[in-house]
């Protein structure tokens, strides 16, 4: 069986900061965690350049999404959010309020789960097909900003030369591990090594990686 989140955004380690951002709203405080990331989501689905960018390219390719498409709820997994591909009619988002942070960490979340609604909608992808999942969560932390530099350095990892791959491919393999059709050993890892050069190259619907 599938987990209820389909693909997973995992929850930050290290020493990711909690404060909020410039471009963030300030901290609500006294607020239950669901009111607070609501708040967090509502901003972003308002505000968020890249956020509100994928919502247009969803809608452009024939899955239009509006604020109901996006859900914040308590999550099992220890993850920051997901995207529900068997949700009626294209699919669905999930902030987990017992995991998202911060407002960046649900921006970052929700943009990097709208990458694989969006290559849901522009293609066809089999969630249990080890190599579409590994293709879609290698654009998803590439396109996300999961994995810039102040990211990787707040998770302690120092390296300079070639640290963007290595945090993409990290990411994807903890991501397509987490899929019960993709256990076994090495079977994530073969799955993204094979996808990355192919997948890495694909920016759609960004000329660029952002």
């Amino acid at each position: 069986l599938r987990p209820t989140l389909l693909t997973l955004e995992q929850k930050p380690r290290g020493r990711e900061s909690a404060m909020s951002t410039p471009d963030s709203p300030p901290p609500v405080g006294g607020h239950s965690n669901h009111q607070k990331v609501k708040e967090w989501q509502a901003y972003a689905l308002n505000r968020s350049p890249i956020v509100k960018f994928m919502m247009e390219h969803m809608g452009k390719c024939g899955c239009p999404v509006d604020d109901s498409y996006f859900t914040v709820r308590h999550c099992d997994e220890s993850v920051g959010g997901g995207f529900d591909a068997l949700q009626e009619p294209h699919g669905g988002i999930v902030l987990c309020q017992n995991h998202v942070r911060d407002y960046k960490h649900a921006e970052t979340t929700l943009t990097h789960e709208l990458v694989h609604a969006y290559d849901n909608c522009r293609a066809f992808v089999d969630w249990n097909n080890c190599a579409h999942h590994a293709c879609s969560e290698i654009r998803a932390a590439m396109l996300s900003g999961d994995c810039k530099m102040m990211q990787e350095l707040a998770r302690g990892n120092t390296g300079w030369q070639g640290q963007g791959g290595a945090c993409i491919k990290r990411r994807a393999i903890l991501s397509v591990s987490m899929n019960p059709a993709c256990q076994g050993e090495g079977v994530a890892e073969k799955a993204v090594e094979d996808a990355y050069a192919r997948c890495s190259r694909d920016t759609a619907p960004f000329d660029r990686v952002p």
